[in-house]
């Protein structure tokens, strides 16, 4: 399902999806306002992208939001005037939530922002993700809460960690060649890439 949202006192404008022609959106899968997807992206069933309280949501190419995912936002919007804090900076524009290129959300996991994933970063199953930014190349493994910190690139975080403290973050450990998912999330790039030309390829020959 995609359709534009509603105007409220928080969303002034009516905005339609802005969805490149080679992403694939399951038909199961919601995606709703002032939401802009990229190239390659792969949308599964059951996933929801609701721009329609905070905006813009951006999901940049070649990411994946598999099932069950939710990607929201705290109002970024007050009768007209913009809510600065929940509003994140990416190359001098401004978004709810900014989802990098070559991201893997993978199953339930939740964005709500303001909240920014770095490039070739995998968020694991069940994962929360608020109030927050995550760098580049970051393994969040299942189960993890993440609440108003940042995480360095280039490290990982256990499964089932809850971190809500900025020092705590701060002590996360670097992903070395030993880590056993260094290049998990190129897999599952490399899988949902696949799987977004297929469906857009049997879609084309229906």
């Amino acid at each position: 399902m995609i359709h534009k949202n509603v105007i409220t006192d928080f969303s002034g404008e009516q905005h339609t999806p802005k969805i490149d022609e080679t992403a694939f959106i399951h038909p199961l899968s919601a995606v709703i306002g002032n939401v802009i997807i990229g190239k390659k992206v792969m949308v599964s069933p059951f996933a929801s992208i609701r721009g329609d309280e905070g905006q813009p949501l951006f999901v940049g190419d070649k990411s994946n939001v598999q099932d069950g995912v939710i990607i929201h936002a705290l109002e970024t919007e007050m009768k007209g005037n913009a809510v600065l804090s929940n509003l994140v900076d990416v190359g001098g524009k401004k978004y709810a939530v900014h989802i990098g290129k070559r991201v893997s959300l993978a199953h339930q996991v939740q964005i709500h922002g303001p909240a920014k994933v770095g490039d070739d970063t995998f968020i694991g199953m069940q994962s929360l993700v608020f109030k927050s930014e995550v760098g580049k190349n970051v393994v969040v493994e299942p189960g993890c809460i993440l609440m108003g910190i940042t995480v360095a690139d280039g490290c990982y975080i256990p499964a089932g960690t809850v971190l809500k403290s900025q020092a705590e973050a701060d002590k996360l450990p670097e992903i070395t060649d030993e880590y056993p998912f260094k290049s998990l999330n190129a897999g599952v790039v490399h899988v949902n890439t696949a799987l977004a030309d297929g469906y857009n390829k049997q879609d084309v020959e229906k």
